[in-house]
This record gives structure tokens, sequence and C-alpha cells, in this order.
């Protein structure tokens, strides 16, 4: 390909870092990952961090906390385009998902839909921050107070990304970064995203409660790595027992040691990675915003844009497939935006489901829009090609 969706990360030190995991003879879940841990939670602001073996488990341990540690039930407002493994979950812990259209121009709820598709059975507002780019947290945080329900945020595309929430802190006012702006949010460290881990995910939360409660999911539902403190289960202090005493229905979603090593190394260079994803960014939106048949995504709050989102219009309008055509002849790689429409593929059969009203943007999505990458180095010159490409498309 003549410009890739992604590319490897790694140097040396990530290498470096396996080694010292293979040398160490400890491979499974231990103290590099406790290292992760806690320095991904002071660099994201938030006093706990629970890290899983993917984004997608990080969503199941934060719905599967809630239903059995709150005991909540009932529909959870989702936007209708995302990932797969953002609504299964809810599923698979008796939540409904109810559908609604998102915005035709960040790509991410639409604020002004989300009250007229609250009901009484509404327990929570399931966030999704699409390609980088934060929901309107300004307008989402004031219904959930209203109708007081639970904010959960699927931000496995948008590390690094700010929203559009203040808050105060002593004397100063900081910005509030997607993933820790309600009471759980998720992280993803797959190979295409910001930070790569081979596999690998994590949950920031507020509540210890929560954080304990998640730390016995990952892991079989033991308590076994729970500390003494905790309101979840008092330890006997009897080694044997309470290595193998089970208090929650939990899974095995344990990250890999040498996952949490690479972590580490990729923390301390992410704010350069998103610098440079940011510098293209300002190319792309330069030039793209002027270029007429197309639409690009609106930014709230300062985006960490995972890649680049393309909706076809005017000239170009219902001509996606011989223009993804035209872009692979051209050696462009693209995909889908997200799942595009979710409501569209099979697997709806086997849901319990809900959709509010009409979701018209997002059918345009799925029908004229598709994303290409960025990158944590300068592509400037693959997005020049890029655009060439569109112009002189005929």
């Amino acid at each position: 390909m003549k410009y890739s969706l992604s590319s490897d990360t790694w140097d040396k030190e990530e290498l470096q870092a396996i080694q010292d995991v293979i040398d160490s003879g400890r491979y499974t879940m231990g103290p590099k990952v406790a290292q992760f841990e806690k320095e991904f939670a002071e660099k994201f602001d938030v006093p706990y961090a629970v890290m899983v073996n993917s984004g997608s488990t990080a969503n199941l341990l934060m719905w599967s906390c809630l239903v059995n540690k709150d005991q909540l039930h009932g529909d959870v407002i989702v936007p209708a385009v995302s990932w797969s493994t953002t609504y299964f979950p809810l599923l698979q812990n008796r939540f409904t998902p109810n559908f609604v259209d998102v915005d035709i121009d960040t790509l991410n709820l639409d604020v002004d839909k989300i009250e007229e598709a609250i009901t009484e059975d509404t327990v929570a507002i399931f966030t999704v921050n699409l390609l980088g780019n934060s929901c309107d947290y300004s307008k989402i945080l004031k219904l959930c107070q209203k109708y007081k329900l639970e904010l959960i945020e699927d931000n496995c595309e948008s590390l690094g990304a700010i929203s559009n929430v203040t808050f105060a802190e002593g004397d100063s006012i900081k910005v509030r970064k997607c993933g820790t702006v309600g009471r759980m949010g998720s992280f993803s460290f797959f190979f295409s995203h910001h930070m790569q881990t081979m596999e690998g995910g994590m949950i920031a939360c507020w509540d210890k409660d929560d954080y304990d409660f998640l730390r016995s999911l990952r892991a079989h539902g033991w308590c076994r790595d729970l500390p003494e403190e905790n309101n979840l289960y008092k330890k006997s202090g009897d080694p044997f027992k309470d290595s193998f005493t089970f208090v929650t229905p939990g899974y095995s979603v344990r990250p890999l040691e040498m996952s949490g090593a690479i972590g580490s190394v990729q923390l301390k260079k992410c704010d350069k990675f998103i610098k440079e994803r940011r510098n293209n960014a300002k190319y792309f939106v330069e030039k793209f915003s002027k270029l007429q048949n197309v639409k690009i995504q609106k930014e709230i709050g300062k985006s960490s844009w995972f890649g680049f989102s393309v909706i076809l219009d005017g000239k170009l309008k219902n001509r996606r497939d011989q223009i993804l055509n035209e872009l692979n002849n051209k050696g462009i790689e693209t995909r889908p935006i997200i799942s595009g429409n979710f409501l569209k593929y099979p697997v709806t059969k086997f849901l319990d489901y809900k959709v509010h009203g009409k979701i018209k943007n997002s059918k345009e999505i799925d029908k004229n829009g598709f994303f290409i990458g960025n990158n944590h180095i300068d592509i400037s010159k693959e997005l020049a090609y890029f655009e060439d490409t569109i112009k002189n498309f005929k």
C-alpha cells in the first residue's frame, strides 16, 4: 500500500521490554501490568486503572460490574454507529441497547436526540468517542444529572482526546480527558490504535469499590487480587482459602505481562504520537474542509484523530463503490466508518434491542462514508496523494 491504514510504533525499547519479561520467567499478569496500570492512572488523572486483554473485554467488565455490583437493569442509549463489542457486552449483561442516531458532522451521538430517547426504563448512556473525537459532554452530563443516568464511555478509538468539560483542581481549571468523563471508560491498545501493546485494553474508573469489583471480574471472579481493605469480601488471612475463593461471576481476561511492559514504554511516547497525529490533522482539515463534494468530521474538544473520515456529497454522492475501487487501485487503504449502520447486520436477529426514531444519518454514513488512516509520523505526502486522487476522480 502507498497509503496504509496504520503502521508499527515499536522500536528497540519495546523489544527490550519483551525480553525483560522473558528473562524474568513471569509471563502472566504480574508486576509489569501493575506498574503500567499505576502509570496510566496518573497520566489520565484518575485514581484507578484496570488492564485487561482488549478494549472489548474492558467494555464487558464495565457492564458486568454495573449489573452485578449495582444490580442495574434497563435500557442503555447507544449510538447506531460503533463497533460490535460496544453493543454485545450490554446484551451479555441483560441490558437493552436503545439505538439513537448520530450527528452527521461529529459522527457521535446526536445530543438533541438523546433526551427524546430517554424513558422511565433508561438507566445509562453509553457514549462512543468515534475516530478520536469527543462527544459533546457539556450537554450529555447535564442530561445524566437531570435524569439520574450512569455515564459510561467507550473510548477505545480516542486515547488522548480532550473533552469539552472542565473541572476545578485547586486554583486551576483543567479539562477532562476522554475516557475519564463518566463513571468508567474503556481504552484499547490494539495494533492500529494510538498505543500498541500487541493486544490489550484498560478501564479507567473513579470509585474504589468499582475498581475492586473489576479486578475480581478480570480473573475468574476470585478474591486473590483484592487488597486486604475492601468492601467486596473480607479475606480469611489463609492463603490456601483466599487464593481460591470466588466472589464475583468473573471471566479470564487478564493481559499478558509482556503487554503491560510494552504499555509502560508506549505510554512515555504517546504524547509525541498524538502530537504528530494532530499535526497530520491540521493538514487534512486545511485541505479537505475546502474540497467540494466531501464532508469531514467536526471536532469537539480536542481530537486525537484516530483516522480521517470522509462522507461523499454532491457529485460524488452514491458513488462510493467506484471511489473505493479507485483508491484501492491507487494503493490507498480504506475502512468503513466503524460499523456503518450497525442495525443492518444479520447478527441483529439474535439481539434484543430498541431503536429510537429514524437513523437517517447513520444510514447516510453507512452508504457514503469511509475513513483513511492517520499515524504517529508525518503523512502529509500520503494525504496529498489521497487529495489528488479524490479531486481527479471522474
